[in-house]
């Protein structure tokens, strides 16, 4: 079976995408900085699944070891997807610029440096899918995580292009597109359950969006239609809002 490469594979929902790509019989990559740190991982989901898993050492920020990492890999993979990403506090972000270059070099691009590289690849081979996950925050700035999520709207318009680029050579670009999620990121945050999704239902959704060959989804899917009604309220009462 084809591999699958996840980038940013220490992530609780990159876990979670792992083991529903591996139960359904994909070989994998799991790409992050100290790589090694999953290997109880590894050997928990080819125990269970069966499938050969790879574990190989990815920095999204070092741009210029991007091309190596790529073309080392032993087998081209047949998708990638990309879930590296940080968030901070928006206070903390816009007092210290390092914060804030880090948020856009993870979220913005980091991503774009190798995804660069992968459809280069694809469109050649004229196969294969990219997942990229980007975030309701990207859908309209908000003050308070608007340098967060400037970051994910540049991703998503550059998720938009890359679609629109590669669906000639057939190759399929989702976009993904969570609200709340039960992650390590979050886990400061008072979230409402109601609108909080669990990693593990995030990545079903993701799966079963890349084999359909969806285009964009929300999840969970109640934030379509939460941010089409923030994107919808006029600007003159939108800037006296705190939400």
């Amino acid at each position: 079976m084809s591999y699958v490469l996840i980038l940013g594979a220490k992530g609780d929902m990159a876990k979670e995408l792992a083991r529903v790509y591996a139960k359904n019989g994909y070989n994998l990559y799991l790409a992050a900085r100290e790589a090694s740190t999953l290997e109880d991982l590894k050997q928990d989901i080819e125990v269970r699944s069966g499938v050969d898993v790879e574990l190989v050492e990815f920095d999204i920020t070092a741009f210029e070891t991007h091309e190596k990492f790529y073309t080392s890999l032993k087998k081209r993979p047949l998708g990638v997807i990309v879930v590296a990403g940080f968030m901070c506090e928006q206070k903390v972000a816009q007092n210290d610029w390092s914060k804030t270059l880090q948020t856009i070099n993870v979220n913005y691009t980091g991503a774009l440096s190798i995804l660069n590289i992968v459809a280069n690849d694809f469109e050649k081979e004229r196969h294969g899918f990219i997942v990229g996950i980007s975030s309701v925050a990207g859908d309209r700035g908000r003050k308070t995580n608007y340098i967060y999520g400037s970051a994910k709207a540049g991703f998503s318009a550059y998720l938009s292009g890359l679609r629109n680029r590669l669906y000639e050579s057939g190759v399929s670009v989702l976009t993904v597109k969570p609200g709340f999620v039960n992650t390590k990121m979050t886990e400061s945050l008072d979230l409402p359950k109601n609108l909080t999704a669990q990693p593990e239902d995030v990545a079903e959704d993701i799966f079963k969006a890349q084999q359909r060959g969806r285009n964009i989804i929300y999840t969970k899917s109640i934030w379509m239609f939460i941010m089409l009604i923030i994107k919808h309220i006029p600007e003159f009462i939108f800037k006296k809002m705190s939400i």
